[in-house]
């Protein structure tokens, strides 16, 4: 019989729950931290969020002087021009602010871009224009409220089915656990200045999901563990239910990452950010569904399954043994 390769014994012991306070106090540095960032930085918004333009070009030369053509750019008088590589060095990705005067003088804004860099480049050929997306404020701004109602409806839809598929205090951990998640990973992006766009919402919404998922299997062996055995300290019980599945949530998460370590290698640059999020949301969801879901029941007086008070047949084994 072939056996698959196993990275977790099946007797693995780790005390979880023993390390709960300097978890939490991790966290909390964490949670913190994050909120700060983003009131003191702020977000990177993208254009979905703050209106403009975004233009990327394909230059005819290979590795093109971005100081020359941001000084370049800067004569036009169009405001606070951002310039940056997009993948190879020939691929510029240009933001253009909103301009005052509505969408008649953005064109025009747009046409002098254009202009300049044909006159920039006409010695090397012809510049390729690839892409030119252009988002009106009042769009933003509905696009950053629908951002953050999604992500906040979402949360809330989690809470009602993990309440009613458990117990309201399942459902209060698991949301204070998804919270954790989506603060810490709002965070990064205000440390890293990675921009901020509606992509990345779509990571978050992801995050939430996975997150919750492992933190289900986790919460419904330890609701499983608390009908098998009633005498068992909760710690105790806690600790045997993580685990039990410790294999699985590792390996599950472990199997994610490959995948979008291979995404953020050859995907390129126009989902990088998107990537990014998903690594290190998945990275911190798998955290905090054992560090964080599970010892937080602990402390919101979870109950145990009085019926049926006869001891399970492996408690009296670990009684025995005892």
């Amino acid at each position: 019989m072939i056996r698959g390769i196993q990275f977790i014994p099946d007797n693995v012991s780790i005390n979880f729950l023993g390390m709960r306070y300097i978890a939490f106090v991790l966290s909390a540095i964490l949670v913190i931290a994050s909120i700060t960032l983003v009131v003191q930085k702020g977000l990177n918004f993208g254009i979905d969020f703050t209106g403009g333009t975004v233009i990327e070009i394909k230059t005819p030369i290979t590795t093109p002087d971005l100081a020359n053509m941001r000084t370049m750019l800067d004569q036009l008088n169009l405001g606070a021009i951002s310039i940056q590589t997009f993948g190879e060095p020939d691929d510029i990705l240009i933001r253009l602010p909103q301009q005052e005067g509505g969408n008649e003088n953005q064109q025009v804004a747009i046409e002098k871009v254009k202009t300049s860099l044909d006159v920039f480049f006409e010695e090397g050929g012809a510049v390729d224009y690839r892409r030119v997306e252009y988002v009106g404020p009042q769009v933003g701004e509905e696009l950053k409220k629908a951002g953050f109602f999604a992500v906040l409806y979402s949360l809330g839809g989690i809470l009602i089915y993990i309440t009613f598929r458990f117990e309201w205090q399942f459902g209060v951990a698991a949301i204070i656990a998804l919270a954790h998640d989506a603060i810490a990973t709002i965070g990064f992006f205000a440390l890293t200045q990675m921009e901020f766009n509606l992509s990345t919402v779509a990571a978050i919404l992801m995050i939430a999901g996975y997150s919750i998922n492992d933190t289900v299997v986790v919460f419904d062996r330890i609701r499983e563990n608390l009908r098998k055995y009633k005498k068992m300290p909760l710690i105790e019980l806690f600790n045997l239910s993580t685990n039990q599945m410790l294999a699985r949530t590792l390996m599950t998460s472990l199997s994610t990452l490959l995948a979008l370590v291979a995404l953020w290698y050859f995907g390129g640059e126009v989902i990088r950010g998107f990537i990014d999020a998903l690594i290190f949301g998945i990275a911190i969801g798998t955290y905090s569904s054992v560090f964080v879901a599970a010892p937080l029941l602990l402390f919101l007086n979870i109950r145990r399954d009085k019926s049926g008070e006869n001891t399970g047949p492996e408690e009296k084994i670990i009684e025995e043994t005892a």
